[in-house]
């Protein structure tokens, strides 16, 4: 496990690598007011749990950018170390996946606990708040039918899932994946925002917009939708 922490005025964001595919968990919270969230729980959620005790962080919902199985399956450890119930936070194009544990199986991986049923429906332009902090979902097919993103447009930061990566993009040849959506989702959600947006993937560090779009070979000269 590897973690880091950074802040951008009273956002705090914890990185955790996690998992049998090294996933990015990321546990964001709201210094001002002390609420906090788990944007997709990789595994051993226990540990997240501990570090927003730690930090005095209640924790008040579990966020998931998709549901392929790296990326939730920490999810019924979080909820379970939690003192309160933890809503799950999810879009609906994506509880099918959910409900087959991400599709686990197909890369060989046991059954595991998928925690609670998400019961927080994520739709494009939806606000989610965080103390006193707005984010915002985007909907961006292409890696999964119900990908989504987080948008805070006041820090300019995203946590992008498996969108985009530094200087690659997600996979489309999974099932429910499709690469020209998956483009148009770069497009129109990550190549109109701008240069200085820093984009938190699923994998592997941080970049920005500005550093995707002059040397991501996926997107060099890709047009904004």
């Amino acid at each position: 496990m590897f973690s880091n922490a950074e802040q951008f005025g009273s956002l705090a964001i914890v990185t955790f690598v996690l998992g049998p595919v090294s996933t990015n968990s990321y546990l964001v919270a709201d210094t001002e007011t002390g609420r906090a969230v788990v944007v997709d729980p990789a595994s051993e959620g226990e540990v997240i749990v501990a570090e927003a005790g730690r930090r005095g962080w209640p924790l008040e919902a579990i966020w998931l950018t998709h549901a392929h199985f790296d990326h939730f399956g920490g999810a019924a450890a979080v909820a379970n170390a939690s003192p309160e119930p933890l809503p799950v936070a999810l879009h609906p194009a994506d509880m099918p996946l959910w409900r087959v544990q991400g599709g686990a199986a197909l890369f060989g991986f046991q059954e595991f606990d998928p925690g609670p049923e998400p019961s927080i429906a994520l739709e494009n332009g939806m606000r989610l708040q965080l103390g006193k902090r707005t984010f915002e979902v985007r909907h961006t097919p292409g890696h999964s039918q119900g990908h989504v993103i987080f948008l805070d447009r006041e820090d300019g930061v995203v946590f992008c899932g498996d969108l985009i990566f530094q200087g690659s993009v997600g996979r489309f040849d999974l099932p429910g994946g499709n690469g020209q959506t998956l483009m148009e989702s770069i497009c129109r959600e990550i190549l109109t925002l701008p240069d200085a947006v820093r984009l938190y993937s699923g994998h592997g560090p941080a970049t920005t917009v500005g550093a995707e779009r002059a040397a991501n070979p996926f997107v060099t000269g890709a047009i904004p939708l």
